[in-house]
């Protein structure tokens, strides 16, 4: 099969990106697997349970750069205790022990610890890109050691973590001689900042292009830096709030001015509305908005915002924007493809902030736009068909209607004819999260149209055992699947067994499914984990076949039953 020789291929190997095709390539022969097995760099890891961390090492000695999943999603709603496990520590010890050349670690939503980064910084010597999303149990200690060893570091990003600040004085870490720095966020800390530190730091970073800030980082400290750094890509803004009288504020204007190469802008994690004026001589570049940590700004002061940034190709923001305000994003953003909108108010028990009106003039303003979530108090059929007309792009549509179980709010039916709609519409519809009242019809389209469909999120949907049958007999591409609080039981979870061997993970939280259906299914399914979590009663109380489980975790694993699992998860 292999014409050339492996030099040849190992070269040609090199411009395969994509995962699943370098694990197509594998599969070849005997020959392209061995080359593939030693050539490969970039290795993602979508459940860190589903194999060993030696399994990985043995088969891709040269791996380079590691991204790691540790919990669920259904995490980032608290349904996931917080000590259900996720620890990256075994995972850099045995990297660290086989002497793999390490560059590059992506955790999400794992628990790491200052010992853990401590040896990340002792290990590995080339070390240079470090991304933590959703992780806990970590401190600034844990940075520290970071920032004084890797010599090499790049990036350095911190997104939504929740980190213990012991001292504060962790930048001052940072030997003299950093200066490769291209990446630096550190938003989410929430302890005070040595600015003289900071502004050392952004000053001998020649090359950096995207830096966040923390709320603690003032606007003269802002001010500063952007004299040092013109050259920045992507800012994230802590506070933003002086006096716009001041010499301060005045230097401001004349230093944003000068940040001709902006295009990415965030933050604004503290602001006076009053000051936004300042960063309007921007606003024209800027192809990415994220205003979704600014509840300081009224609706009025954004659509004014908006108005100016007519290249926006990603715009994150809160639903006190309006409708209105969505309708000039729609006048005004016509390149517009990704759109977030969350809530202000996650109860729900304000006046409605947005509605099926503002999405409906996004989709006609916005044609190209291909991602959405969408959290809004109503929703309509009609207004859904007429999404799923206007852009027909979407690959992420994610709906959130704050009353889950809402119908139509002009005809008071089941959302199922407009969920239909997206999904015949929308080809290329990859991940889908539905909310409203909904039936099994709902999914009776999804499994009949949503041909690639890789991640289903659900929750007080359908009637019955054949809604969950429609999606796994329909989705031949389904890797994730999301239940919760909706009637599926043990027929459809034990109707086509051989059908989780292809998915990543299976969640169902609240449903109709016992524990005498779960220990079946591991019995018929030995390669698969499925864990019991009952975080109320003692585990023990718990073995009646009939009794519900109050959550289920099934997943793809070749190592078996996890050694870290806490005394409220059975793992049958």
């Amino acid at each position: 099969m292999n014409y050339f020789p492996d030099e040849v291929m190992e070269h040609v190997f090199d411009f395969v990106t994509s995962n699943l095709d370098r694990n197509a390539i594998s599969l070849v022969c005997k020959s392209w697997y061995r080359i593939e097995r030693f050539s490969r760099r970039r290795v993602f890891i979508g459940n860190c349970y589903a194999i060993s961390p030696e399994r990985l090492i043995e088969r891709f000695p040269g791996v380079k750069s590691l991204t790691l999943k540790g919990k669920p999603h259904f995490a980032d709603f608290n349904l996931v205790p917080h000590d259900w496990g996720g620890s990256v520590y075994p995972w850099i010890d045995a990297l660290a022990r086989s002497r793999v050349n390490l560059e590059e670690l992506r955790l999400k939503r794992m628990l790491v610890t200052d010992d853990g980064l401590e040896l990340i910084s002792r290990s590995f010597v080339n070390f240079k890109s470090l991304v933590l999303v959703s992780c806990d149990g970590f401190t600034t200690d844990g940075l520290a050691a970071i920032a004084a060893n890797c010599r090499f570091l790049r990036e350095l990003d911190l997104q939504e973590n929740e980190v213990d600040d012991h001292r504060g004085q962790w930048l001052n870490c940072f030997p003299e001689s950093c200066t490769s720095l291209v990446s630096l966020n550190f938003a989410c800390l929430k302890g005070d900042i040595n600015s003289a530190a900071l502004e050392r730091l952004v000053a001998r970073s020649p090359n950096l292009k995207s830096l966040r800030l923390s709320r603690a980082v003032p606007l003269d400290t802002l001010q500063r830096i952007l004299v040092r750094a013109p050259q920045l890509v992507d800012l994230g803004v802590g506070s933003f709030s002086h006096d716009p009288d001041s010499e301060t504020y005045s230097k401001l204007l004349t230093t944003i001015e000068k940040c001709k190469s902006m295009r990415s802008l965030s933050g604004f994690l503290e602001v006076a509305a009053y000051c936004l004026p300042a960063i309007h001589p921007i606003c024209s570049s800027l192809t990415s908005l994220n205003l979704s940590y600014a509840p300081g700004i009224p609706g009025s002061e954004l659509t004014k915002l908006i108005r100016r940034c007519r290249k926006l190709q990603r715009l994150w923001i809160l639903d006190c924007i309006g409708d209105k305000g969505l309708g000039v994003v729609a006048s005004s953003c016509r390149e517009l493809q990704e759109l977030r909108v969350f809530p202000s108010d996650p109860y729900g028990v304000g006046n409605a902030a947005v509605t099926e009106e503002g999405l409906v003039a996004i989709s006609r303003g916005c044609p190209k736009l291909n991602s959405l979530l969408y959290f809004c108090q109503q929703m309509t059929n009609a207004a859904l068909k007429i999404v799923a007309q206007n852009c027909p792009n979407f690959i992420r549509f994610r709906l959130c209607i704050l009353d889950p179980v809402k119908p139509d709010s002009s005809t008071n039916q089941p959302l199922d004819e407009g969920f239909g709609a997206i999904v015949q519409s929308c080809k290329g519809l990859r991940r889908l999260s539905l909310s409203g009242l909904l039936t099994d019809q709902v999914f009776y389209y999804i499994g009949m149209f949503a041909e690639q469909l890789e991640m289903l999120s659900i929750a007080f949907a359908g009637n019955s055992d054949k809604g969950m049958l429609y999606v796994l007999n329909g989705c031949k591409k389904i890797r994730k699947l999301e239940i919760r609080d909706s009637p599926f039981g043990n027929i459809a979870l034990l109707r086509d067994v051989g059908k989780y061997e292809t998915m990543r993970s299976l969640w169902m939280s609240s449903c109709d499914v016992t524990l005498g259906g779960c220990k079946t299914l591991a019995k018929k399914m030995p390669r698969l984990n499925v864990e019991i979590i009952n975080e109320i009663d003692e585990m023990e109380a718990c073995l009646d076949d009939g009794q519900k489980v109050e959550k289920m975790y099934l997943y793809r694993t070749l190592v078996g039953p996890r050694k870290d699992a806490p005394g409220y998860v059975l793992t049958l």
